[in-house]
């Protein structure tokens, strides 16, 4: 697949699925945008891209409204226009429905896995629209499955959410020639549980309890990103597609 010529934003895309998904559109010729927050991580995944195209790299929150809007300004003054937007950031804020803390931990959850994405979205759509571009939002199986631990409601609902938002998305949209798509993994080896100060659970736990006997790798869904960012996928949209290992199936 090529992607010479075409733009794409990440957000997310300091390390794990973000930054792989980031690799892969500079392999393919894309210019790369990659938004992130640790700027330690932001500049090693962005000396990874170089390796095939040096990225334009965003510092920014995508929980805070202006820098949203910064963050798709400096993608259309660099570049002048989008052909891709991948809604990757994330985050999981844990508590149960017994703690006092249960609002303040979903607040933070949605902010950035939901709102932060419709933010993003609806600062990118016009010029989408321009390219008869294409989003993808990455969720979670957590989005349709009942946790198996407490104290996760907040990042599935959030999850469940951004899945809605997408087909609602994709209606919206496709009178435009936009198309909008979800990729929802199950466990992948990032550092998202590292992020959220989670020390007790490893992804790599989770392989025996998999169909196929394994966890996957941030760059296998980078690729089926990279699938439905391509014309391969032109008839594709308001569709989730799971990189699970078979873990739905199973559950």
């Amino acid at each position: 697949m090529s992607f010479k010529g075409k733009v794409v934003l990440i957000t997310g895309a300091s390390s794990g699925i973000g930054a792989a998904t980031a690799i892969e559109f500079a392999k393919n010729g894309a210019n790369v945008a990659i938004v992130g927050r640790n700027v330690e991580k932001l500049n090693k995944a962005a000396e990874n891209c170089s390796k095939y195209s040096k990225p334009l790299v965003i510092k920014a929150d995508v929980g805070d409204d202006e820098e949203c809007k910064k963050i798709v300004a400096s993608v259309i003054k660099k570049f002048g226009k989008l052909d891709v937007l991948v809604n990757n950031a994330g985050i999981t804020r844990n508590a149960t429905i017994l703690e006092r803390n249960f609002l303040e931990m979903y607040d933070q959850t949605m902010k950035v896995n939901v709102r932060a994405h419709l933010n993003v979205t609806s600062l990118a759509a016009p010029y989408l629209v321009k390219t008869k571009g294409n989003i993808i939002n990455i969720s979670s199986v957590a989005a349709s499955l009942a946790p198996r631990m407490k104290g996760i409601t907040p990042y599935c609902v959030s999850k469940a959410a951004l899945n809605h938002f997408t087909r609602c998305a994709a209606v919206e949209l496709a009178g435009e020639g936009v198309r909008v798509n979800t990729v929802s993994p199950g466990p992948v080896k990032t550092d998202i549980l590292d992020n959220a100060g989670i020390t007790d659970m490893k992804i790599d736990n989770y392989a025996d309890s998999m169909p196929l006997k394994r966890v996957s790798q941030s760059v296998e869904i980078a690729d089926m990103i990279l699938f439905l960012a391509s014309d391969k996928a032109v008839g594709v949209t308001g569709s989730e597609f799971f990189v699970d290992n078979g873990y739905m199936i199973k559950n």
